[in-house]
């Protein structure tokens, strides 16, 4: 029997100016934000959803509900740390992480390498266990409107 479990996770948040833009624990210079229950960092919560989802334990809705007023503006590193710690204590550890974020502006391509390292440095792996890419939708839908983003993250874990 493996000990290699696969976890995917999405998430979709709309966006809407005056609001901070951070991606993986990298916040962005730009005219919008993220609308969201807790800081909005899409990276950090689609990570967590995959790593849940790899690990059989669910999402993180289940651990960090929206109608719980106490994750109001909630750093999503919490989040994050608490899912690798839920990991540690069965046992598992990251084979690596890859993430594609789907947005049309900004331009992420000066901000993945900050992100890769902000994101291995907060969960203590090597750095080149963690991928960020980015695409657009070529101006249609939603995000091609600018309206909202989306990411999809996979990860591989391994138990010990």
């Amino acid at each position: 029997m493996s000990n290699l479990r696969i976890g995917i996770g999405y998430d979709v948040h709309k966006l809407a100016t005056n609001l901070p833009f951070i991606l993986g624990g990298v916040k962005l210079n730009h005219n919008k934000g993220i609308v969201a229950h807790s800081d909005g960092d899409i990276i950090y919560h689609t990570i967590s959803d995959a790593l849940l989802g790899a690990a059989a334990l669910g999402d993180i809705g289940h651990f960090f509900p929206d109608t719980d007023l106490k994750n109001k503006g909630l750093d999503s590193s919490v989040i994050l740390l608490e899912v690798i710690s839920k990991l540690q204590e069965l046992s598992y550890s990251i084979v690596n992480i890859d993430v594609s974020l789907v947005l049309e502006k900004p331009k992420i391509q000066p901000y993945i390498m900050d992100i890769r390292k902000s994101i291995s440095q907060l969960i203590n792996i090597n750095f080149d266990l963690v991928s960020v890419k980015a695409t657009t939708t070529e101006k249609m839908s939603f995000i091609g409107l600018e309206q909202g983003l989306s990411c999809y993250a996979v990860v591989l874990i391994e138990k010990k």
